[in-house]
């Protein structure tokens, strides 16, 4: 990631959640974001096959509506900050059994944004007065994702 990149990184864990992350959170983040549109993928995968798809489309991913919400919030502070293009960088498409269609295809930076936001606000849901994510907060959190996602 650019400088300009974990700039940006840093201002929209603070505009998101008040938190201050550095560098070195930065590889747990990308861990974070390319596990869950993975495992999303996984299942969305499962789904088109189940319904004889060719491809995995939009309809196929499964979105809850919290994560829905965290999508729009997202999108109030991407309107701000423009960090679609790093996110989209960030968070990989996996090989899979189905192709990946063109509109899921671009709806994924945001998914990825929204799951981005979900994280953020997760850290102090579970501690209010943190303000610096340390490894056990960041482990913590991917055990909760884990279990939900």
């Amino acid at each position: 990631m650019t400088q300009s990149g974990v700039h940006k990184f840093e201002r929209f864990f603070r505009k998101a959640a008040g938190l201050d992350v550095d560098k070195a959170d930065i590889a747990r983040y990308q861990d974070f974001i390319n596990r869950k549109l993975y495992d999303m993928l996984l299942m969305a995968q499962a789904a088109a096959m189940a319904n004889g798809h060719v491809a995995i489309e939009p309809h196929d991913l499964p979105v809850t509506k919290g994560l829905q919400e965290s999508v729009h919030a997202f999108r109030r502070i991407d309107a701000e900050l423009e960090v679609t293009p790093i996110i989209d960088r960030v968070a990989g498409r996996p090989p899979l059994d189905l192709a990946i269609g063109f509109a899921t295809d671009e709806r994924l930076p945001e998914i990825a944004g929204g799951l981005s936001y979900a994280l953020a606000r997760t850290f102090v849901i579970m501690e209010p007065e943190l303000k610096n994510p340390q490894t056990k907060h960041w482990d913590q959190v991917f055990h909760l994702f884990d279990l939900l996602m």
